[in-house]
């Protein structure tokens, strides 16, 4: 809560897990191929998985490992949660420090730790697929056991579509076994098949069943298809794309590839890539659904943009001031806040500080601060 007294709720806090995480929480029979955390680089978070590291490094410089995708007061900020080992009582005075209520707690290397595509597609290089679920299923374990600390911290369960079924099994397990308030995916293909693929209605079918939002989250460069990154050799420049384009990729592929006709219930939040691309995009898929529309997708009887108001939500950054633009053409019921802790982007301890200077009326800052994230992951107001 903040000093005007509305409540504040994090659509997309992030965890800083530990290293170890997958020696001590994957299934006995992968042990063996367990994912292992690196610690080369300053407050690392990539993580090592089969023959690859993950996130792409990309090139070596004279003191990356002091520099890189740090802001200047981040020691002094961060040094309170990196002395406790990033425990949940850290995550909770974080929380405190920020004024924030509640939080949806995604990963930092779960960002990364999936970024193969499957062996059924690229061959002994890639992931295999019960690898994959095993992953996911000891990452949401791992979760689990973290949450329990307070009512205040909340899942978002990793999935893995390299398996289908498996990744329909571990939502239901998310949700119901664990409690957890969402599950996701990076909006990076595996096995080729774009999102309105039909061979992923079992996953949207699952959400829907169950009431529970289905989130797409990037992160990093990685070895999936297309590169979202657009092959960019600096932080600076693949990450302005990385985040934005994969969200709007898998927009496009649940509004006007079909997915939200078939699935009229399944909530969406597309987390972490901004909002104000949004008017575009829409109102170009609109224009392109009205010219071939009746060829390219008959089965839709709505324009992708009323999909997307009706069941996705985005999240606005702290600081992006573009967002007026969002509100004056989609209005403020789909926008959720995130402070991004503890990223080398966010602008914590004042990310909220940040967000309140937004030119944004006083209601709407209160709508994305709290009723949409209510409304996002179907909790009370």
């Amino acid at each position: 809560m903040n000093a005007q007294g509305w409540r504040i709720a994090d659509s997309d806090m992030h965890v800083m897990e530990r290293p170890d995480l997958w020696k001590r929480y994957i299934a006995p029979e992968w042990h063996h191929a367990a994912p292992i955390g690196l610690s080369e680089l300053h407050r690392d978070m990539r993580v090592r998985v089969k023959d690859h590291s993950l996130t792409r490094m990309g090139r070596a410089r004279p003191n990356f490992a002091e520099t890189v995708g740090w802001r200047p007061d981040s020691d002094d900020a961060l040094a309170p949660s990196e002395s406790a080992l990033w425990d949940p009582s850290s995550q909770l005075d974080a929380m405190d420090r920020e004024g924030v209520d509640v939080a949806v707690l995604f990963p930092s290397r779960g960002l990364f730790v999936l970024g193969l595509d499957s062996t059924e597609h690229v061959g002994p290089d890639g992931l295999e697929p019960g690898l994959a679920s095993a992953i996911a299923r000891a990452y949401n374990d791992w979760m689990s056991d973290f949450c329990r600390a307070s009512p205040r911290l909340h899942g978002a369960g990793l999935l893995a579509p390299h398996d289908v079924d498996a990744a329909v099994e571990e939502t239901r397990r998310c949700v119901l076994d664990l409690g957890f308030m969402t599950v996701f995916m990076h909006p990076g293909l595996v096995n080729g098949r774009l999102w309105h693929d039909p061979a992923y209605d079992p996953i949207w079918r699952e959400c829907e069943q169950l009431d529970v939002p289905l989130c797409f989250h990037g992160g990093g460069q990685n070895y999936l298809q297309p590169d979202y990154t657009l092959g960019f050799d600096n932080l600076m420049m693949w990450h302005t794309f990385g985040q934005p384009i994969g969200i709007m990729a898998a927009t496009a592929s649940l509004t006007a590839g079909g997915v939200l006709q078939r699935f009229p219930r399944l909530r969406v939040g597309l987390l972490e890539g901004n909002c104000s691309w949004a008017p575009w995009l829409l109102e170009r898929l609109d224009e392109h659904w009205e010219w071939v529309g009746d060829k390219d997708a008959p089965e839709l009887d709505r324009a992708p943009s009323e999909y997307f108001r009706s069941n996705c939500t985005l999240s606005v950054e702290a600081d992006e001031r573009s967002a007026q633009y969002y509100v004056d053409r989609f209005g403020d019921d789909n926008l959720v806040f995130s402070t991004d802790y503890p990223h080398g982007d966010s602008k914590f301890p004042a990310s909220v500080a940040a967000f309140l200077e937004l030119p944004l009326r006083d209601e709407t800052k209160r709508k994305i601060l709290w009723n949409n994230w209510c409304r996002l992951y179907g909790q009370p107001v």
